[in-house]
């Protein structure tokens, strides 16, 4: 079997193994989410044609939040993100608006910003200790105490993956295009 590599974010320095892997699959979750939004106006990344409310520029939004504060997580603990029930109706309030495409923004926008937490996570991937573990911030849908960076990376992937097929649903639904077939 061939070993995965990959760039460190100087484009110099080859990453090899594990980290390498990570960052080729988290990559290509990426690409496909990023790619369901090609060609797309603002009022069609805003549009939500499917029988749910998702929209893909709020899909873009969405994961781009939950990547970056996952990441804050890695870097600074448990205390980068708020116990369930310490949430506000605020904070509620701006998980439902994270969702959407608001007035004023645009999906290159949303884009642009979303460039900008994968690049920070890409370079953090090349250096942490996929090792270290962090207590959990206590919410109903945590069965696990602590979860390693790998842990964090391995779910950043998945809710990246799982949202790039809601995406594709959404943009076929749009104008029939599709990501992939």
């Amino acid at each position: 079997m061939a070993e995965t590599t990959a760039l460190h974010e100087t484009g110099t320095t080859p990453l090899t193994g594990e980290r390498a892997d990570l960052l080729a699959v988290l990559g290509k979750t990426r690409f496909f989410l990023r790619f369901t939004t090609r060609d797309l106006t603002d009022e069609q990344a805003a549009s939500s044609p499917a029988p749910s409310e998702l929209c893909l520029g709020g899909l873009i939004k969405h994961v781009t939040g939950v990547e970056r504060s996952w990441a804050d997580f890695i870097v600074e603990g448990t205390g980068a993100m708020k116990d369930f029930d310490d949430m506000t109706p605020e904070d509620f309030a701006a998980r439902v608006d994270e969702f959407q495409l608001l007035p004023g923004e645009t999906l290159a926008g949303v884009l642009d910003t979303y460039a900008e937490v994968a690049a920070r996570t890409d370079a953090m991937i090349a250096t942490v200790d996929l090792d270290h573990a962090w207590p959990l911030p206590q919410a109903p849908w945590f069965q696990e105490d602590a979860w390693s960076t790998r842990q964090v990376l391995l779910h950043i992937i998945a809710e990246t993956a799982q949202h790039a097929g809601h995406a594709d649903i959404i943009r076929e639904a749009i104008d029939g295009q599709k990501t992939m077939g």
